[in-house]
């Protein structure tokens, strides 16, 4: 008989993880709307607090700390004082910075949402403000990267690929990652947001199904398409395993020990915000893993922890007494 999901929660600490990829400062300003603007038709908002947290490629680092494992983050960030400020989170947050590269030229990413705040209604989103740059990185940048993957990977347990298509997965830093991990033994997986043929070889590859149905150039609708799709997926990307999540339709796996499988969406609770539910859910599966575990317990394991963190504003991470009290 199966052992339950619960009681894997403690293989998923103890490990270190490397996580590549952009990372981010998350801005939330919080108003309280008081009256219509004479200048346009929109609220005027009153400042009432401030939030800034880890985002981006740092988010997945957060939830592995979260569960009881090492996290180190390889990125890059500006000669600014968001690059200060998030370097300062990633140490409050217990994430190894070394593999931060500082760049003169490209800004540290900001993502600032406003929201409107008025009790006892959830804060709602109303206006969202990037600055981000998504050129290619120099060649003295990728360089640097490059070294950091090779001075990082061979103690790891396994590393993450989380593009958020800013411009530093360039197909040199991939094939880095991709082609150390194989020499060192180290589980590959990738969280991507688009650009999905240049991952591959992965142990796991994860996409949404919005961004399966653009990499395949068809439409996922039934799940005969859903078949089909992440078969050709698999085989097109060369992937031990290929996750599609489908959001409230759960998600799609395939792979050599599992075949073909649907899962079902978690019911936690009611949906409040799904911002970062991918980085949880990559996160946890990659934990699940590199711990030994069967890839369907990880996908299950990893379901619920993405089903939890969307009951919460923004970036979200779980940790283990939840995680197993929900499984």
């Amino acid at each position: 008989m199966p052992a339950p999901l619960a009681s894997h929660i403690p293989r998923l600490a103890g490990q270190r993880i490397l996580v590549v990829g952009d990372v981010s400062l998350d801005e939330y300003l919080f108003g309280r709307a008081t009256r219509l603007s004479r200048e346009a038709p929109i609220p005027v908002l009153e400042l009432q607090r401030r939030e800034i947290i880890l985002g981006g490629a740092a988010n997945p680092a957060r939830n592995i700390v979260a569960l009881g494992s090492q996290a180190a983050q390889i990125s890059i960030v500006g000669d600014d004082p968001e690059g200060q400020q998030l370097r300062d989170l990633l140490r409050q947050a217990s994430i190894d910075d070394r593999g931060l590269v500082v760049s003169a030229r490209r800004p540290t990413t900001r993502k600032t949402r406003i929201l409107a705040e008025e009790a006892p209604r959830l804060p709602q989103q109303v206006a969202r403000l990037d600055r981000l740059e998504r050129g290619a990185l120099s060649s003295d940048e990728e360089a640097l990267v490059i070294r950091a993957l090779h001075e990082q990977i061979p103690t790891a347990n396994a590393l993450i690929c989380s593009d958020y298509q800013l411009g530093m997965m360039t197909p040199a830093v991939i094939a880095a990652a991709r082609d150390l991990c194989q020499r060192h033994k180290v589980c590959f997986t990738v969280d991507a947001q688009g650009n999905s043929h240049a991952y591959h070889g992965a142990n796991l590859f994860r996409c949404n199904n919005q961004e399966a149905a653009a990499t395949l150039g068809r439409r996922l609708e039934t799940e005969a398409d859903f078949i089909a799709g992440l078969s050709q997926l698999r085989h097109e990307l060369n992937a031990q395993l290929v996750i599609v999540t489908r959001g409230p339709q759960g998600l799609s796996i395939i792979g050599a020990d599992v075949g073909y499988q649907h899962l079902p969406a978690v019911q936690v609770s009611e949906v409040y915000d799904t911002i970062g539910a991918g980085d949880t859910f990559i996160a946890v599966a990659t934990l699940g893993l590199a711990a030994g575990l069967a890839p369907l317990e990880a996908a299950q394991i990893a379901n619920t922890a993405a089903a939890l963190v969307v009951r919460r504003l923004g970036n979200a991470v779980v940790n283990p007494t939840e995680l197993a009290q929900a499984l």
